[in-house]
């Protein structure tokens, strides 16, 4: 089941991010500075929301399918883009059942792995179903600032952490799980995969504009983590 933030405030969350600072002037911007041309390239969107990544893809000449575990999201993502994306609901703690072995160039999995607990199943398959050759993108919370609010002091420990976010204008209860940089390479290797570059993101620009404060203390402080995997020859 989603989160509130992105079924019961789907709408208010698609609005939310395309100018707001942690998603549209830090996340997304870091993110796609890693990947590569996209034209006629075949991409799965993983962790889709309501289709921010989608759009870049299309607009770049990729073919697209997106999934988010909201159905909401996905209701979001088809009244945009209709026929030109394919889009399902799916628990990728799940893993990936319905998607065909070697079917897609990259795949790309915004903030969505620190909600699921197990990482194996998705990891494992996200290399199944990679072509040869192609790249397995994901961002995730750092893990040295989950930490700050790790109820054990045990950095060790994978922890369900519940929170409160502002995302949307008020607050709304979050929870995802925060895990070491051990265990997070430890997932990746386990399937198969290797890390092929690694980023700590970079704030815009025009983050100097809308809130300098978050400018300049992101520019000093990590937030999120940015990995590309490949298969394992």
């Amino acid at each position: 089941m989603s989160a509130p933030m992105y079924s019961q405030y789907a709408n208010e969350y698609a609005k939310a991010i395309t100018d707001n600072v942690y998603n549209a002037l830090l996340e997304r911007p870091s993110m796609l500075a890693m990947l590569p041309e996209l034209e006629e390239k075949t991409i799965l969107d993983l962790g889709c929301g309501p289709g921010a990544y989608v759009e870049h893809f299309l607009s770049q000449g990729a073919r697209v399918t997106a999934s988010d575990i909201s159905p909401e999201m996905v209701q979001i993502v088809q009244k945009r883009f209709g026929d030109e994306v394919t889009a399902y609901v799916a628990d990728l703690s799940h893993g990936l059942p319905n998607e065909q072995d070697a079917s897609y160039d990259l795949i790309v999995c915004p903030l969505t792995i620190h909600y699921i607990e197990d990482l194996t199943p998705l990891f494992t398959d996200a290399r199944r179903v990679l072509k040869p050759g192609g790249s397995f993108f994901f961002s995730t919370h750092h893990p040295i600032v989950d930490f700050e609010v790790s109820p054990s002091g045990n950095y060790f420990s994978r922890e369900l952490i519940v929170e409160e976010w502002d995302t949307i204008g008020h607050p709304v209860q979050v929870q995802f799980y925060r895990r070491s940089l051990t265990e997070l390479f430890t997932a990746i290797a386990h399937a198969g995969l290797c890390v092929a570059n690694l980023s700590e993101g970079c704030p815009a620009e025009a983050m100097k504009e809308v809130s300098p404060e978050s400018y300049e203390h992101l520019s000093r402080n990590p937030n999120f983590l940015f990995v590309e995997c490949k298969a394992i020859s």
